[in-house]
C-alpha cells in the first residue's frame, strides 16, 4: 500500500546519510539555535543540508504532502490541513555527530491523519536501515544485505529486562525508575531512533524517556518501526502520541515496550510520575 512511499524515504535517507558522513569526515562546527521548545540546541551545516535533500526528494515525489522537518520552518496551517504529512529529523543525535561516537541516524517518518504509516531509520555509520509500512512489518538491512524481519521480545519479568535509555538527556530520576523496576542492565545510546532499534533487535526491551523535551521528529519514524515489530510507544500515562496537532512537543514524555509488558509497566510508573509531581499536559490542539 505505501511501497513508493517506503522506497523514496529508504532512497532519501540513504543519500542523506551519505552526505552526512562526507561532512562527519571533516571537522564539525556547531551553531546554536533556538529550538521549538525555547532551548538551545546544537546545529550543523549537515543537518541543514540532509534535511534539504529529503524535504526536496519528497516535494518532488508527493507534491501535495505537507512536510515537516526540524531544520525547517514548521507551515503549522499548511500541515494542519493535510490528511498526510511527512516527519523528518535529518540528523537525530546531532550531539552524537558533533562527538564523532557514530551515535545518530537520518530519520524520516509519515503521518495519515495523524497516526504513522510509514518509518525509515538509517544509522549511516554503520550502513544499517530499519524501516516499516502499516500491516507490513519492520525490517533491518545491514550493507548489502537482504533485509531481515524483526520481532521484540515477550519479556515479562522487569527484571529480566534491558533498558535503553538517554546518552546526552539522562534525567538522574532515571535512577529511581531503575532501582524500583528491578532493571540490571541499562543501554545508553543517544538517538531515539537507535534506541528503538536495539529493542527490535532485543538487545533491549522498553525505554523510559521522562524529559518532556522530544519532539514529533524523534519519535515518528521509530514509532511504527517499534509497533510494527510487536512493540507499542505511548506517553509515559498510557496515551498514544497524536502528529496531527499544532504544538510539536512530546510534552507527556515516551514509553517504549515490547507491548507484553507495557501495562504493568504503566502501572508501576505511576506512583513514581506521582511522586516526580509529574501531571500529564494537555498539548496545544490547533
Amino acid at each position: 500500500m505505501y511501497e513508493k512511499e517506503l522506497e523514496t524515504a529508504v532512497a532519501l535517507a540513504r543519500e542523506a546519510g551519505a552526505r552526512i558522513l562526507e561532512f562527519y569526515a571533516l571537522e564539525i562546527i556547531a551553531e546554536e539555535k533556538l529550538g521549538a521548545d525555547n532551548f538551545s540546541e546544537p546545529v550543523t551545516i549537515a543537518d541543514k543540508t540532509a534535511s534539504r535533500i529529503i524535504v526536496d526528494g519528497l516535494e518532488k515525489n508527493f507534491p501535495n504532502d505537507a512536510i515537516l522537518s526540524e531544520e525547517e520552518s514548521d507551515d503549522a496551517e499548511n500541515r494542519l490541513l493535510g490528511k498526510r504529512v511527512w516527519i523528518i529529523d535529518p540528523i537525530d543525535g546531532t550531539w552524537g555527530f558533533i562527538k564523532k561516537d557514530g551515535d545518530f541516524g537520518v530519520q524520516i517518518g509519515l503521518t495519515e491523519n495523524g497516526e504513522v504509516v510509514v518509518g525509515v531509520v538509517y544509522i549511516p555509520v554503520h550502513d544499517i536501515l530499519y524501516f516499516a509500512s502499516k500491516g507490513k512489518g519492520t525490517f533491518r538491512a545491514i550493507g548489502g544485505k537482504a533485509p531481515e524481519r524483526l520481532q521484540v521480545s515477550d519479556k515479562t519479568n522487569l527484571t529480566e529486562m534491558n533498558l535503553a535509555s538517554s546518552r546526552n538527556h539522562r534525567s538522574p530520576r532515571m535512577h529511581r525508575i531503575i532501582e524500583d523496576f528491578g532493571i540490571r542492565q541499562e543501554i545508553q545510546r543517544g538517538s531515539v531512533g537507535l534506541k528503538i532499534g536495539l529493542m527490535v533487535d532485543r538487545v533491549c526491551d522498553l525505554y523510559v524517556h521522562l524529559s518532556p523535551r522530544t519532539k514529533f521528529w524523534d519519535t515518528c519514524a521509530p514509532q511504527i518501526i517499534l509497533e510494527e515489530a510487536g512493540g507499542r510507544m505511548t506517553d509515559l500515562f498510557g496515551f498514544p502520541l497524536r502528529y496531527d496537532i499544532l504544538d510539536v512537543q512530546n510534552h507527556n514524555g515516551i514509553l517504549a515496550t515490547n507491548a507484553v509488558s507495557h501495562e504493568e509497566i504503566l502501572l508501576k510508573l505511576k506512583p513514581i510520575l506521582n511522586e516526580f509531581g509529574r501531571l500529564r499536559v494537555k498539548a496545544k490542539a490547533n
